[in-house]
């Protein structure tokens, strides 16, 4: 795969660290972990949207854009580190937030995410969470362009072909460090959402023939949908990159849907548990809403035996942890 055919930025902090995690692991009792410190991609406490970002914000150069408009949940990373890099290339910023838990509270409304969306100088647009946020989006697209702005759209979670070839890259990398020291990787696990990350890592590992399987932890679908929307994104990557849109077998996406509890963005104990362990164990900052749930499912996974002693889990850290502080009332002081 020659990804350079394809317009990219670069502005991530790359290859990003894959760290042994020995403590959690003796702890656990069961495989080596390890962390893929995608949280490390730098651009605004970094992410895993800034290795999208690098390739979606090239294709709206490449087509003259001088404004990015994208939606998200309020808490949203994506919508922070578009944010960001709107900033850094003088473009401006719309950002479409819906406001799918309002019960959390004020610091859930105004810091976190929020607080950093606003310092980078976005424009937000408030959006109730029955909205249709594609009509939304025409709307704005519509105004702007009456304004003569040129905007470009962005989907939820930088999640399309372009924003996937991203982590087509990251496994890619992955599987680089992991040959540098010897290390055989027997599975790879992450927070899935919008789909993105777990297709491009699919598409790339496969691409490789690697035999790495790749498990997403759902945060706000069932796993049945969850794995049919991976499939569907893997399939127009494959495509875009000239492997075809037969490449990917249906049994390489696999999504675990145990994990989201009451919905999106909504704390589950399992994530509190994930959240308190890394911090102690590894001084590592997971969030509330994806790498938080997606290491409380490998947690949990590990107890149940899905993973054996003596194997190589890589946990890729998809970022986040500015949404922390939107959710204060989460996280007491030590016992």
């Amino acid at each position: 795969m020659h990804l350079s055919r394809f317009p990219r930025l670069h502005f991530a902090h790359l290859p990003t660290p894959l760290e042994s995690l020995p403590r959690l692991s003796e702890a656990l009792g069961g495989p080596h972990i390890w962390v893929k410190r995608d949280d490390c991609t730098g651009l605004s406490t970094g992410g895993n949207k800034t290795r999208k970002l690098e390739f979606l914000v090239a294709d709206a150069l490449a087509q003259g854009a001088d404004t990015l408009i994208t939606p998200g949940a309020t808490q949203s990373n994506h919508a922070r580190q578009t944010a960001a890099i709107a900033a850094r290339l003088d473009l401006e910023c719309h950002l479409l937030l819906e406001d799918l838990n309002a019960r959390q509270g004020p610091d859930y409304a105004s810091n976190g995410n929020m607080l950093l969306d606003r310092l980078h100088g976005a424009q937000i647009h408030r959006c109730a969470a029955d909205a249709d946020l594609d009509a939304e989006m025409e709307r704005l697209v519509r105004e702007l362009r009456a304004r003569g702005r040129n905007p470009y759209r962005i989907p939820v979670g930088g999640s399309n072909e372009i924003g996937a070839l991203g982590y087509v890259n990251a496994a890619l990398e992955l599987v680089a460090q992991a040959n540098d020291r010897s290390l055989r990787i027997d599975g790879v696990v992450h927070a899935t959402g919008s789909c993105g990350t777990q297709a491009g890592l699919v598409v790339g590992l496969e691409a490789m023939h690697t035999k790495i399987p790749v498990l997403g932890i759902c945060v706000s679908r069932d796993g049945a949908t969850q794995e049919e929307k991976v499939y569907d994104l893997a399939r127009r990557t494959g495509d875009t990159l000239g492997l075809g849109a037969d490449f990917i077998s249906r049994d390489c996406i696999v999504a675990n849907g145990d994990y989201v509890g009451e919905g999106y963005g909504l704390p589950t104990e399992g994530m509190l548990e994930a959240v308190d362990w890394l911090a102690r164990y590894e001084g590592i900052l997971l969030d509330p809403v994806y790498s938080g749930k997606g290491f409380a499912g490998l947690i949990d996974l590990v107890r149940r035996g899905h993973f054996k002693a003596g194997e190589n889990v890589v946990y890729v850290h998809t970022g986040g942890s500015a949404a922390l502080f939107a959710y204060p009332n989460c996280f007491g002081a030590p016992g």
